[in-house]
């Protein structure tokens, strides 16, 4: 049987603030599944709203000539357009490999909070499945708690992207909060490539914590992934 991976997206899909759209990155669930997709994995979706999990308009046009991206936005609406709730799948950690969170600036002001995404979190580590996420996407861990108080992130080296990276999208004064910062707070040896836009994967955990830092990372987060769950 193929094995499964859940990927989570979010459901905000406005910044009000600068009544600009956002939401889920393109090449940062593209990329990784088109690694896993070959490699015989099947990808289930969620979000914390369920239904249309919002796409950044931004990254349609920004990655409109990476091949891999465009395909996969012409031809698997449906992964985005039908996501279940995350709450459907609480409990159910035992049917899916591993978990994983792509990025975009949704996820900042959805994810990083939602209490079934942190419940979801803690079911996979937990089953000792491997958990990852891309970009802003690491933002779903900060504020995870293990059962004994240890903050999930403590003592792990992660990255997620850089406030360098975000001044220079000028989205800094935009965000809740800067992710590089709040990683650190949670307790994390936060790293990141030696230059904006660079890639970076980092892998803790024996494979079972996997961080990307940038839309760069999505393909290493991807092959770090399906090495994790060994396909």
């Amino acid at each position: 049987m193929a094995p499964k991976v859940l990927v989570v997206l979010t459901s905000y899909g406005r910044i009000e603030s600068i009544g600009q759209p956002t939401g889920w990155y393109l090449p940062e669930f593209a990329h990784p599944y088109e690694v896993l997709s070959k490699k015989g994995v099947e990808i289930v979706t969620a979000s914390p709203k369920g239904g249309v999990a919002p796409l950044d308009p931004g990254s349609v046009e920004a990655f409109k000539g990476d091949a891999s991206a465009a395909n996969f936005h012409a031809t698997k609406a449906a992964l985005w357009e039908q996501t279940a709730p995350i709450s459907s799948f609480l409990g159910k950690s035992s049917d899916f490999a591993a978990l994983f969170y792509p990025g975009g600036h949704g996820p900042m002001f959805d994810l990083a909070t939602d209490a079934d995404s942190i419940a979801l979190i803690n079911e996979f580590v937990a089953a000792g499945k491997p958990v990852a996420a891309v970009c802003h996407g690491p933002v779903v861990f900060v504020n995870v708690e293990l059962p004994g108080g240890k903050k999930l992130l403590a003592g792990k080296e992660a990255t997620g992207f850089s406030n360098a990276e975000e001044d220079a999208v000028g989205m800094s004064k935009h965000m809740p909060f800067a992710l590089e910062d709040k990683i650190k707070e949670a307790g994390a040896i936060y790293k990141k490539a030696p230059e904006p836009w660079a890639p970076l994967t980092l892998v803790q955990d024996g494979g079972k914590f996997i961080t990307g830092q940038n839309p760069a990372s999505s393909v290493g987060v991807g092959e770090a992934l399906a090495k994790a769950i060994g396909v």
